[in-house]
């Protein structure tokens, strides 16, 4: 058996740079540095219980501190009843509409309805039938690239990670504004608008440099059709036969109208207010919001759903023996399966307890397309996994509360239905909840006028500075 030292792990430049420290080996040296570090920046749990710090501002409940309010979203998954949290069935509100009625109402007259998600998170109305034309229309104008901006800022730079490139291209996006630092309301709408209408171009050219450069695969750059509503460009430039079903791109609708927005204190988009706050333009805000949503604890989950997924149709033998399935998860919880977190991804959410209003949707739309494929198998072990899972670990953790199955339990399968990359999950999260972000920056800029900035205790102890020859 291979035995590695800690001096393995480390690139090479590291290794020179500590050995001018003058340690007897490579080894040493950073066994010392790392040490200091864990030293000086671990904080032991009795300092939050004896500050009442309130970790990842979360209240010991696990409720999120009230931070700020919002017209935009309301995330409904709990009631406080006589001081004690309640579950209920989870509710996902757009401006005052129902989400369920919302994709309800698309689903049935087979239409397209992300574009009118976009519209009502931003001007906080629905749009009458010339309104959303328009509109439609608008975005569908925007939604080319500046001339020579895939070429300069996008294939000149490749990077194995869409999500960064994505972020990097928000950000290069100052560069062609003609007055970028404009931030009269006028100016930040239309700033929206286009970012919104060209972050799905942005991934595709970032996938598509990716596979050539990293992937050694040819380039193909297809040319966006005005014609086709967001969900159906976004397979057609993505796609090298540019050929899709009005069922896959409506399934695609689905997921981008889903993912458009969670309410005020998600991760990504509590960065991108925080940013806003502090009065910064609004490509850098929306360029940390994606930094933010790359995260494997936020838009990121759905990639490690997929792998805890192979992982599961690897280890179990029979997909259809609850038995079976349910003693691979107690070993995923007591750390003898997985990736050594104990965790199963996909299940439990900070805020929903009975149910995630999205992942009820998204199953039951998508079971209906994936019944009769391979992939019928593999839904059916991930509902076993989403049944069985509160179970086992109540009884492996003794701990039997209220946990539901989040939206990306299944959202990662349905991209592979739509034969979408793994790599592209979590952009075409980004992509969506870019009109999320937005509308969360207008409204912050419009009525908080405060920079946030919340307080850290100190516990460090004052030390006498020693002069360097001393030392």
């Amino acid at each position: 058996m291979i035995q590695w030292s800690i001096a393995d792990c480390f690139p090479k430049y590291i290794l020179e740079w500590v050995s001018l420290l003058n340690y007897t080996n490579n080894e040493e040296s950073i066994k010392i540095l790392c040490g200091e570090v864990i030293k000086n920046n671990t904080i032991a749990p009795k300092y939050y219980e004896k500050y009442q710090v309130k970790r990842g501002l979360r209240n010991a409940d696990g409720t999120g501190v009230m931070a700020g309010i919002t017209n935009i979203c309301n995330v409904h998954g709990y009631v406080i009843n006589e001081g004690e949290k309640a579950p209920i069935k989870g509710e996902l509100i757009y401006r005052g509409y129902n989400l369920e009625d919302i994709v309800k109402n698309t689903v049935e007259r087979g239409r397209y309805g992300f574009e009118e998600v976009v519209y009502l998170l931003l001007f906080g109305e629905l749009p009458d039938e010339s309104q959303l034309k328009r509109f439609t229309d608008l975005l569908a104008k925007f939604r080319e690239l500046p001339e020579n901006f895939a070429e300069d800022m996008i294939f000149k730079a490749p990077s194995p990670n869409i999500m960064n490139k994505m972020a990097r291209s928000v950000l290069a996006m100052y560069s062609f504004d003609d007055d970028p630092e404009d931030m009269s309301l006028e100016a930040e709408l239309f700033r929206a608008i286009k970012v919104i209408a060209r972050l799905p171009a942005t991934m595709v050219a970032g996938y598509q440099i990716k596979r050539r450069y990293y992937d050694k695969e040819s380039l193909v750059m297809h040319q966006i059709n005005p014609d086709e509503a967001t969900a159906e460009s976004i397979l057609s430039t993505l796609r090298l036969d540019r050929q899709y079903t009005p069922e896959e791109a409506k399934l695609l609708d689905l997921m981008l109208i889903i993912h458009a927005e969670h309410g005020g204190g998600n991760n990504s988009t509590f960065t991108c207010r925080t940013l806003t706050s502090s009065g910064t333009d609004a490509y850098a805000a929306y360029a940390g919001a994606i930094s933010s949503l790359k995260g494997h604890r936020h838009g990121g989950a759905n990639a490690k759903v997929m792998r805890q997924l192979d992982e599961l149709k690897t280890n179990i033998k029979h997909w259809d023996n609850d038995n079976e399935v349910a003693d691979y998860i107690r070993k995923v919880f007591k750390k003898e399966a997985g990736d050594g977190s104990g965790l199963i991804y996909g299940m439990g959410h900070a805020v929903y307890t009975i149910s995630d209003p999205r992942a009820v949707i998204l199953k039951k739309n998508a079971m209906e397309l994936a019944k009769g494929t391979e992939l019928e198998d593999e839904f059916m072990l991930l509902d076993a996994v989403e049944r069985l899972t509160p179970k086992v670990f109540a009884e492996v953790k003794g701990d039997y509360k209220v946990m539901c199955a989040n939206v990306d339990l299944y959202s990662g399968l349905v991209y592979k239905m739509l034969k979408i990359p793994p790599e592209l999950c979590t952009p075409l999260f980004a992509v969506s909840r870019i009109a999320g972000w937005s509308a969360h920056r207008i409204e912050e800029m419009l009525t908080c006028g405060r920079i946030i900035r919340p307080a850290y205790k100190a516990i460090a102890h004052e030390r006498v500075y020693i002069p360097l020859e001393e030392r």
